[in-house]
């Protein structure tokens, strides 16, 4: 968690909502990733799909199997389905996000039960670093 919090802090230098997120196999990085939708004019590229295509390029397969994935805020509904798609067994996250948050706050997708595939979710990790980052970010362009 605490290198998907220097990724949010990245994003935050950039301009971007501060969001990290780190993908681990084992003990091993596989994948990582900052906000990047305004640099690259794409809505899909939130820090966790960063995360999740760094990963499946340097494992050359769309599986993430036995992974975990760590974001520094709640993943949105865009997100969880991609988490979902790819196979990932556990999702860690610090801020839970009232407006769009997929993991329990706004909708729960992990626990729908007609899903096929289960994901453990923990919530919580690092919230108030997470939370702080944010509302900085937030505070500065008021």
């Amino acid at each position: 968690m605490r290198r998907a919090l220097q990724l949010a802090e990245q994003a935050a230098l950039a301009g971007e909502v501060p969001v990290g997120a780190v993908l681990v196999l084992g003990d091993e990085v596989i994948g990582e990733g900052w906000n990047l939708p305004i640099a690259s004019h794409d809505p899909t590229a939130h820090a966790e799909i960063v995360a999740l295509r760094a990963a499946a390029q340097r494992l050359r397969n769309y599986r993430l199997e036995r992974t975990t994935l760590y974001a520094t805020l709640e993943p949105c509904a865009m997100c969880m389905g991609a988490v979902l798609n790819a196979r990932i067994s556990r999702v860690v996250f610090g801020a839970w996000d009232q407006k769009a948050g997929a993991c329990g706050s706004v909708i729960d997708l992990p626990r729908q039960p007609k899903l096929a595939n289960r994901i453990d979710v923990f919530g919580g990790v690092c919230s108030g670093e997470s939370a702080a980052l944010l509302r900085e970010f937030f505070a500065a362009r008021r």
